[in-house]
Order: structure tokens, then C-alpha cells, then sequence
């Protein structure tokens, strides 16, 4: 029941950002030029080698922890390419590697407290993923150390 409510409102946020008028005036186009399957078909690909178990579950559980790493590269990219970062967005960004990093301290917490906690895929794809923000967030303590605006550079 859950993962349909979850389901259900992951793809009503997808539709209002879609069809919201708002959202849509502030949508630039010109700078979003990132080619989504360029991150979609190599993580299915990995997912397909790279499993603990060959059952379509087990393959799209994988496949969906590969994409998650590297779901943030089109913001990074496009946010690099504007270099026009807003507050509430730096904070965003800021907020979901931060969420990404206190899963890796529950994990090493997880790895000393349980017997047999080894989740070698969840544990890989979610370094790659809090390394992808590793930039963006040296870029954003500056901004925060020197009292400045959030700037990535070109």
C-alpha cells in the first residue's frame, strides 16, 4: 500500500511540474539540453549485469538504485550551465545530498550493529551518488563561509 501511495505521489508531483503554468514560465529550455537516456539505458544495462539475484523484482530494485545515483546529474548540469542558482534551490540541492550522506553514516552504523548487514550494490551506488554533490557542496560552503551568492563555476 505504501509504494502505491508513493508511487501515486511521485507521479502527481511529475504532472504538476508539467502542466503547472508557474513552473512552465520558469522552465528554460535553452539551457536544459541533458539527454536523460544517457543516464536512463546505461544504469537498465548495469542493472541487467550487475544483481544479486536474476528476478525482474531483484533487476528493477537494482535498476532503480543506479538511476537514483546518478538522477541528479541534469540539475547539477543545468544549474552549472545557468550558473544562476536561487536560494531555495541551492538549499534543495544542498538538502538531498545531505540526506544522501546521513544514509551512508546509517549504513556504516547498520554494518556494526547488525549481524550480516552487507548491501555491497546499495552501498556503491550510494557513495557514487553523495560523490556526484561532492562539488556542489564545496561550491555551496564557500557561498555560505564568504557570505556570497551560490555560483557554480562554467
Amino acid at each position: 500500500m505504501m509504494k502505491l501511495i508513493f508511487l501515486g505521489s511521485s507521479f502527481s508531483i511529475v504532472w504538476y511540474i508539467r502542466r503547472h503554468k508557474l513552473v512552465r514560465r520558469s522552465y528554460d529550455k535553452d539551457h536544459d539540453t541533458f539527454r536523460h537516456y544517457f543516464i536512463v539505458l546505461p544504469c537498465l544495462l548495469l542493472a541487467l549485469l550487475i544483481h544479486e539475484k536474476f528476478t525482474f523484482r531483484m533487476v528493477m530494485w537494482t535498476f532503480s538504485l543506479y538511476l537514483e545515483a546518478v538522477a541528479i546529474l541534469p540539475q547539477l548540469v543545468l544549474l552549472q550551465r545557468t550558473r544562476n542558482i536561487d536560494n531555495l534551490t541551492g538549499q534543495y540541492v544542498f538538502l538531498l545530498g545531505a540526506y544522501r550522506a546521513l544514509y551512508i553514516l546509517n549504513w556504516v552504523y547498520r554494518y556494526f550493529t547488525e549481524p550480516h548487514y552487507v548491501h555491497w550494490i546499495t552501498w556503491i551506488s550510494g557513495l557514487i551518488q553523495t560523490l556526484l554533490y561532492a562539488d556542489f557542496f564545496y561550491y555551496y560552503f564557500q557561498s555560505w563561509k564568504n557570505n556570497v551568492k551560490l555560483e557554480l563555476p562554467a
